[in-house]
């Protein structure tokens, strides 16, 4: 496809997003480090899914959170990030919510190095939960947007657990379903 085909196509792609101004972001606290976007990584919250609490306050009070040293409830302390350490979050609603700029490196609780990867958080732990049909449909539109946007190939498409073995995440119940995304992302990308 030439590169104005591509980038028509893309703009059909685009998902609806709630916006960092929709969600009353906060100005990035600490420097944030650009990069070149390689790879696209799922992730899951790691805690229980509320739904009966809308999106925006949800990334709000991540990025809340994000922003300040803190303990973990392993007791590990987290130190303080300069915004959301995703780049996108999607609600148990389905909703996809820019959390960071994707042109600069996430943060991480675990020991692989994120640059390169642009974090996807599906709110839940996936542990014990299943994901929504809503989450489900909108990983994978965002997925596909991502893959065509920056050129990422579709095996380049993995989960946090494919880069650090210090974790779960994004939980067996979502781990499982990753084929079926690099599937489904596969057979839309239309020659691109």
């Amino acid at each position: 496809m030439t590169a104005f085909l591509v980038a028509a196509f893309l703009q059909t792609l685009e998902p609806t997003f709630l916006t960092r101004e929709a969600w009353g972001a906060a100005k990035p606290v600490l420097p944030m480090k650009a990069h070149t976007r390689s790879k696209i990584t799922i992730h899951h919250g790691g805690v229980p899914s509320k739904p009966a609490i809308p999106t925006a306050t949800k990334i709000k009070n991540l990025q809340t959170w994000s922003q300040r040293e803190d303990k973990l409830a392993s007791g590990k302390v987290k130190p303080q990030w300069p915004d959301v350490p995703y780049h996108y979050w999607i609600g148990h609603d389905g909703v996809i919510a820019v959390a960071r700029d994707d042109g600069f490196v996430g943060d991480t609780n675990t020991e692989y190095d994120p640059a390169g990867h642009i974090l996807i958080c599906l709110e839940g732990d996936f542990t014990t939960e299943v994901p929504t049909e809503g989450q489900l449909d909108s990983m994978r539109k965002l997925a596909l947007y991502l893959a065509i946007k920056h050129q990422i190939p579709t095996a380049d498409i993995q989960s946090h657990r494919d880069y650090s073995a210090q974790t779960t995440c994004p939980g067996e119940k979502l781990f499982a379903l990753m084929a079926d995304l690099r599937w489904w992302v596969l057979r839309n990308r239309k020659g691109t």
